[in-house]
């Protein structure tokens, strides 16, 4: 049996997720813009590839400040979503039904990481780390705010144009 780790080793492993999390999403989002056929929808989604990058870099800063490694762990449930999205991208769905899908799959994406975020912010704040814990609110509130602008997206022409490819 090995060495009983602590609470601060599971909040570093927590943090290592979520890096594997983001860095796995730097390539699915490219491949997710490629596959949207909606101007909007491609927007939005290399708009926050490189919101992404920002998130990578901001893990990096906060691995250096704690003098550990970000890598290590691979991030098992990012991997599933990302294959689910690419499911939906390689099925043989009309554009805007592939468009909806693709938010659908996003959705989930961004669900995955505020839930990620706002557990590991919880933890900054019970080992008393604000600043830390400030830096993991910006990035959930910038997961947030995609979620936001996909469900808007969904719901103004996506969605509808879906439905009536469907129905013609």
């Amino acid at each position: 049996m090995g060495k009983v780790k602590d609470f601060r080793a599971l909040f570093i492993d927590q943090l290592r997720d979520i890096y594997s999390a983001e860095s796995q999403l730097l390539k699915a989002l490219k491949k997710m813009a490629e596959a949207a056929t909606l101007p909007a929808l491609k927007d939005a989604f290399l708009n926050h590839l490189e919101e992404t990058r920002d998130h990578v870099e901001r893990l990096k800063e906060l691995f250096n400040t704690f003098d550990e490694k970000p890598t290590g762990k691979t991030c098992e449930a990012m991997k599933a979503l990302i294959a689910e999205g690419e499911d939906i991208a390689a099925e043989h769905y009309s554009p805007a039904v592939r468009d909806a899908g693709l938010i659908a799959a996003a959705q989930r994406v961004e669900h995955y990481e505020m839930a990620a975020y706002g557990t590991v912010r919880a933890f900054a704040l019970l080992l008393r780390d604000e600043s830390t814990a400030d830096l993991l609110q910006l990035t959930f509130k910038e997961e947030e705010q995609c979620d936001k602008k996909l469900t808007v997206l969904a719901r103004t022409p996506i969605n509808e144009l879906a439905l009536q490819e469907e129905c013609v």
